[in-house]
């Protein structure tokens, strides 16, 4: 499912979600086809209900295995979003983990031969804190990803250095009201407040 929006923050917004490749269906899927076919076949050749009920109780083994596998592909997701790296799993106990985008440090990509065919990989992100790294295996188009989590850490220091510098960059009358508050507060004289409002002034 979808990652909610009620769990983003204000003007955050999700840039990135995706679940694991469905490779990681291929094999349950695989059985739970061959299992249905040998059971189709060996109850229209055999008049034996034993074996009948062996047949179907393999089935049922698959089939169980491949919901297992389905409920934790649909519940396990890798989130992107413009201020960070969410990772999600479990069906029933349920894991998260949070990266902030200026906590990432690393981002691996590891594919082999077969995966660079089928468009997977290996995605793992190296971070700053005490559980340092994150794996996503399977991880579909992981290059695309890789580079998408390295755009959203550019503009997220862009926006950071443009909130610095509006900060920096007060006008006259608004640096005069900090003046205010600090000649308020005791923290400069009044002497002292009216030379640097008389420079402020000046340059409105």
């Amino acid at each position: 499912m979808p990652f909610p929006k009620k769990l983003l923050n204000e003007n955050e917004e999700v840039v990135v979600d995706v679940r694991p490749h469905w490779i990681v269906l291929a094999g349950p899927s695989l059985a739970l086809l061959a299992s249905i076919a040998a059971a189709i076949r060996i109850s229209a050749n055999t008049d034996n209900e034993v074996f009948r009920l062996a047949v179907l109780a393999l089935v049922l083994v698959v089939l169980v295995w491949f919901v297992v596998r389905f409920a934790k592909w649909v519940t396990t997701n890798l989130v992107i979003t413009s201020d960070r790296l969410i990772v999600r799993s479990g069906v029933i106990a349920k894991r998260g983990r949070e990266i902030p985008l200026e906590r990432i440090n690393d981002i691996t990509v590891t594919q082999s031969v077969v995966n660079r065919i089928l468009g997977s990989g290996d995605l793992v992100v190296e971070s700053a804190g005490e559980r340092g790294q994150e794996a996503f295996p399977e991880c579909p188009d992981p290059t695309r990803v890789q580079n998408e989590i390295y755009r959203q850490m550019e503009e997220s220091r862009d926006r950071d250095l443009d909130r610095q510098s509006g900060r920096r960059e007060l006008s006259p009358l608004d640096q005069l009201e900090k003046l205010d508050e600090l000649r308020q507060r005791g923290v400069i004289s009044q002497a002292e407040f009216d030379v640097k409002k008389a420079k402020l002034l000046d340059q409105l």
